[in-house]
């Protein structure tokens, strides 16, 4: 029972690390990312990074495949909201 849980674990981490994508298609949907904040996943990412830190230390694939996932999403999120982002106007 431990080694199913185990496998539906991991694998919802790995959905859950490409749900930032649901965001991202949002964002081009509307051509705007004025309502996502970027301190919001630059705290994210600062996780993300620290969980796959731990995950490498400690040779946990568990930890290192969806927090490595979520690392590229969460960076492909924040270039999009960067690159969507209002100019200000003087």
């Amino acid at each position: 029972m431990s080694s199913i849980l185990a496998v539906a674990a991991g694998s919802w981490g790995v959905v859950m690390a490409l749900s930032p994508l649901l965001q991202i298609r949002t964002i081009v949907r509307n051509r705007s990312s004025a309502d996502v904040s970027l301190g919001y996943l630059g705290v994210l990412l600062a996780g993300f990074v620290l969980w796959c830190s731990y995950g490498l230390t400690i040779s946990n694939l568990a930890l290192v495949i969806p927090n490595t996932v979520s690392i590229v999403a969460t960076l492909a999120t924040i270039a999009v909201v960067l690159h969507y982002r209002p100019r200000a106007t003087a």
